[in-house]
Order: C-alpha cells, then structure tokens, then sequence
C-alpha cells in the first residue's frame, strides 16, 4: 500500500528522474531525463513515515544511514527543488508548521541550539572574521575573508556612519560588525545575543582591538533592551529570520522604539518570495523557530511602522558563493568535524549547508538589504555612490 501510494505521488516528477530500490530488492522509476537520481530504502518502516513527513523523514534517514543515496547529494537535492509534490498529508502538516513556536520562553534554547554547539566548530570552516552570514564578492576570485570584509563595508556605508553616533546591532553574533564600526568610524555600540559564546567571543575581540570602552556585548534578548536605550543606527545582520513567523512585527516594534527620529537602519535577512512555511527538517536539527520571511510581508510591516524604504538589495548569488566557500571548508575539515562530534553530527551539518547552498543557486531564495529611515525627513543621498 505504502509503495502505491509513493508511486501516486512521485509520477507528479516531471523534470529530471528518480529510480528508487526497495529492501526486497524490487525497483521503481519515475520520470525522465537528468538528474537522474538513485535511491535505497533499507526498511518499510521509513516508507510509513515518510509519506506522512517526507521532508523530516527523509532528512533524518539520510542522517542516520537508513536510506542510501546512490547519487550525489547535490542530484537529490536538485530535483527536489525542480519537483514540488502534492501530498495532501504534507500539506497538513505544512499548515502545521505555519503555528507560531517561537515564544519568547523558548528563544534563548532556541538560539544556543544552533549557535552554541561551540566557537571550534564554527572557527574550522568561518572566515577569520567568524562572520556567519552572506559575504559580499565584487570579483568570483575574492576570498571569504576579502568578501566578508567587504560585505561588513558595504553595511557600514549603508549606516552612514558617522564619529559619536550610536550604533544597535540586534543578533550582534561574534562581533566583527560593531567592532569595525567602532574602529573606523568611532561609533559608540551595542550588541545584544542570546548565544553565549558569541557574547563571550565578542567580548574579547573588542578588548583585542582596543574599542571595549566604545562598544559593549549583552546576552541579552532583543525583546528586553531597556526602553531608555536610544541609538542613531540600528543594524541586524543574520537575525530576523529567528524571530518567528508570528513576531515579524515584534521586530520593528523593538526597532521603533530604539531608533531616533531621521535614524537609519540595516536589516540584512535571508527572504522567500512568499511565506512558506519552515521546512520540518530544518526547524527539528537546525534552527528550531526559526521562519524565512518574504520580502512583501517584511516590506509591508516596514509600513505599519513610522519607517521609509530608501534602498533594497539582493544578494541571494553572493550567498549561494558564500556556503560554497564554507561547504569547502567544511569538507576539508571533515575528520575534525567527526571527532569534535560523530559520523551522524558530520551528515546533518553536510546535508544543511549543501541544501542552503544549492537554495541559494537555484534562486529558491534570496538575500534581501532593506535600507530605511526613521520620519519623513526626506533627506538622502541623491546617488548611490556612498556605496562604493
């Protein structure tokens, strides 16, 4: 019966194919054409589940061992993006996916899952600037390092910094950000976390660099930053796609409230071009509460709020560069990665970084800068050549 209704939902392939081997040794194949992908199941029960759950399910057995990809991973990966598949159970459970989990009880467990696995972990396939978000590359031939240099420059000159401005960096991670402001342009900052070791991290780096009497790191929830904190600049790099699907708005109410009048802000996200809902996999292993805003619902909430959208970017390509650099990295690094951890630890992060990579690729995804101010002072640079 499982296979039957498999086979139902996988003739809805039509672009590229698959040949899938079952543990009875029995074959199917669905549609034509490359990639051409081959699979194994090792046990029925992973069918079962599988069609209540593909994309959990799935990822889990790839993890574990439990079904064998005869292909590269990267192949499999492709026509999953290439073949979006009705299931009507996995529709359910989509809808499922759309509730809001991300309560603010929950946030701290949430982020130190992802990013307090531990700084050795991050330092064997991060540049050295441990910037964990999408670089900037004016040429293909730029190093991480270069790039990620770059796309810090890029940010601070979308800030229009300027000597004794202060300076809020929401989701600060490790720091490189607000202490290169800090160094350049004299700014006075804040960076708030809930990851530990990133305060921990950053916290050092700005002792390091000379710039811990400007510059401060909280472990601190965004949510409660005193009220009294008022800054010229707000910047958030790599944080917004953790807030939650249904606290989007909590965002730019923390934002509004911090910001000054005529201040500007940065926000720097990963977007979707509509509101899909988090894939189960990725919620489960990777960032659990955590949701990819589209760029219509982050622009709209922009709106609601005493805020103009002076200049939008997307560097969904540059991001795509960004993983495969890190992917390469990740890979040379490959027996540390398992002896930090294990065989099974090594597959989840490979199978998270190659599948955001080939998001990224393939245009699934983009890597939305909005730029905007607060009031209606409609004062700006009439060029974008404070950019360059």
């Amino acid at each position: 019966m499982e296979q039957k209704i498999l086979g139902k939902v996988l003739s809805q392939i039509k672009h590229g194919s698959l040949q899938i081997t079952f543990w009875d040794e029995s074959k199917q194949s669905f549609g034509k054409g490359s990639p051409h992908v081959e699979v194994r199941f090792n046990s029925p029960g992973i069918l079962r589940k599988a069609i209540r759950n593909p994309s959990l399910v799935f990822g889990e057995a790839y993890v574990n061992g439990d079904i064998e990809l005869l292909s590269p991973i990267e192949d499999m990966l492709e026509l999953v993006q290439l073949n979006p598949l009705n299931l009507e159970l996995g529709n359910v459970v989509g809808r499922l996916r759309r509730l809001n989990k991300n309560k603010k009880s929950k946030q701290a467990k949430f982020i130190a899952h992802h990013y307090d696995i531990g700084n050795d972990f991050y330092k064997l396939w991060l540049d050295p600037t441990m910037s964990y978000s999408c670089a900037y590359f004016e040429s293909p031939k730029d190093s991480l390092e270069t790039a990620q240099r770059q796309k810090t420059e890029h940010i601070l000159n979308k800030l229009q910094l300027e000597p004794g401005l202060r300076l809020l960096d929401i989701g600060s991670g490790w720091g490189y950000l607000l202490v290169t402001a800090a160094k350049k342009y004299k700014v006075k900052g804040l960076g708030v976390s809930l990851s530990r070791e990133q305060v921990k991290f950053a916290q050092d780096l700005a002792k390091r660099e000379g710039v811990d009497k400007l510059v401060k790191f909280e472990y601190l929830n965004y949510l409660d930053i005193p009220a009294a904190k008022q800054f010229e600049r707000v910047v958030s790099v790599g944080f917004y796609e953790h807030v939650g699907r249904g606290n989007l708005d909590d965002y730019f109410k923390v934002v509004d409230q911090h910001l000054l009048d005529g201040g500007i802000s940065v926000l720097h996200a990963i977007s979707h071009k509509d509101e899909s809902p988090t894939d189960a996999w990725v919620d489960k292993y990777i960032f659990p509460g955590g949701y990819l805003p589209s760029v219509r619902e982050t622009t709209s909430l922009m709106g609601d709020h005493d805020f103009y959208l002076f200049d939008y970017e997307n560097l969904g390509q540059h991001y795509g560069m960004t993983i495969e650099k890190w992917m390469a990295a990740f890979e040379r690094n490959k027996s540390k990665v398992i002896a930090m951890y294990d065989e099974r630890f090594y597959r989840m992060w490979r199978l998270y970084l190659i599948g955001a990579m080939m998001t990224f690729k393939k245009g699934s995804a983009g890597l939305s800068q909005w730029t905007f101010k607060k009031g209606k002072d409609p004062a700006w640079p009439l060029t974008r050549k404070y950019l360059y």
